[in-house]
């Protein structure tokens, strides 16, 4: 009886119309060996499209089936995760979401207080260059700004300013990313000059384009209530209607001077000619320090946290430092180094922040005076050596740090949170 039924051939259901074969029980298969079933097998006649695919897994052996779904899992992952593949830093997509990831910077309008004041220090105003110098002459310069302009004082300019943030940030951190791929192609090239000129370059891009808010931001920041009170629109009107006023003529005993000093004047005299007297040019007022103080600043800025950011990343120290298994996925995700803890990435801007106000600030002074010049004496466009000589004339060599405390309360956390988010944000977007 039961060599009758391992014998006997049963019919498969689910096979189109022809297509039977003979489907051996498992008692057959006991009694095979395996050589005798796979030749068994291969000599089955082929089935239907719908179910050759099943029964062609049931023909292999445990080998080829572990084999191919390796094969399979391992293109899978390849074509997938992209675990590996090097970073295009000149993509569409790389270079949009470096802007998105440096467009993201915080605390603008918390300071925004702070940089009223510190502005109108800078700038020298009328009203309150007699408070600059002092912690008590910080509060004064608040309390007279809340009580004859109201809360809204304390934030006037910040409208330009928030303006001016998103194109700025947004514009250094993609243009640093793009010029560090171009000075730095690899990491055995990464040396602290070429950071320091990526970052400088970075600057002073950004700041090309986005001057122009710059000035309407500290114009509007300079003026106070008691002498007007002006929109952006009216900034903008009064900015573009300025004449430059003619340099006057020496005469007397300044017309005697040495040579050297006269052939200076005489070429500070041909540029200020060369330069429009009026419209758009106007809108550029003291970018010349400004491209001085870019160096530094920016220089310096993402110099120093690329610097300490190595630092941190030290073995000695990187334990306490770095986001455990942060390596790996970095590399999954396309960075080349682990990230570092909230505190550490923190610090590392916070530090990056206090250096490069410090090596700049004598600049930014300058600079302030040399975009106010419109609205105060003659009105006519001062040059570099002319404000630095009038600072030094009115307030000494501490003229040149007015108003440093309040830019390192502002720039300090401003710094940390911008380099923190900006990091966080590459890691996330994989950059």
């Amino acid at each position: 009886m039961s060599a009758a039924v391992s014998g006997h051939a049963q019919s498969d259901p689910s096979a189109g119309s022809g297509s039977t074969y003979s489907r051996p029980t498992s008692t057959q298969f006991d009694l095979q060996s395996p050589q005798s079933q796979m030749e068994e097998l291969q000599s089955r006649p082929s089935l239907s499209p719908t179910t050759g695919g099943a029964n062609e897994r049931f023909a292999m052996g445990p080998t080829q089936a572990t084999t191919a779904n390796d094969a399979s899992t391992q293109g899978h992952s390849q074509d997938g995760c992209g675990a590996g593949k090097e970073v295009n830093k000149r993509s569409v997509d790389y270079l949009v979401r470096s802007g998105v990831a440096g467009v993201w910077r915080g605390a603008k309008t918390v300071v925004a207080p702070l940089d009223r004041v510190k502005i109108l220090f800078q700038a020298s105003n009328p009203q309150f260059a007699k408070y600059s110098g002092s912690w008590s002459g910080l509060v004064l310069a608040v309390r007279d700004i809340n009580q004859y302009e109201g809360l809204r004082g304390l934030f006037k300019g910040h409208s330009a300013t928030l303006l001016r943030i998103f194109p700025y940030a947004a514009i250094k951190f993609l243009a640093y990313e793009q010029i560090r791929a171009a000075v730095i192609p690899s990491r055995d090239k990464e040396t602290a000059f070429r950071r320091l000129i990526s970052g400088s370059m970075a600057g002073i891009t950004s700041v090309f384009f986005t001057y122009p808010l710059e000035l309407i931001r500290v114009r509007l920041a300079f003026e106070t209530k008691r002498t007007s009170r002006s929109s952006l629109r009216d900034i903008f009107r009064q900015i573009y209607n300025e004449r430059v006023a003619p340099p006057s003529t020496p005469t007397g005993a300044s017309a005697t001077k040495a040579p050297v000093t006269a052939t200076a004047e005489g070429v500070s005299s041909a540029v200020t000619k060369a330069v429009p007297s009026s419209g758009f040019a106007n809108f550029y007022r003291g970018f010349g320090p400004t491209l001085l103080g870019m160096l530094p600043y920016a220089g310096i800025s993402f110099l120093t946290h690329d610097t300490v950011g190595d630092w941190l990343r030290l073995p000695a120290v990187s334990a306490y430092t770095t986001i455990p298994e942060s390596e790996a996925s970095s590399e999954k995700k396309g960075s080349r180094r682990p990230q570092l803890t909230a505190a550490a990435e923190l610090f590392s801007g916070a530090v990056a922040g206090l250096l490069s106000q410090t090596s700049s600030y004598p600049l930014e002074v300058m600079r302030r005076r040399m975009q106010v010049g419109g609205v105060v004496g003659d009105g006519h466009r001062l040059g570099l050596l002319e404000t630095a000589r009038s600072i030094w004339f009115e307030r000494g060599f501490r003229g040149f740090w007015v108003g440093l405390t309040i830019g390192y309360i502002k720039v300090i956390p401003m710094s940390a949170t911008a380099f923190f988010v900006y990091e966080r944000l590459k890691w996330s977007l994989s950059i």
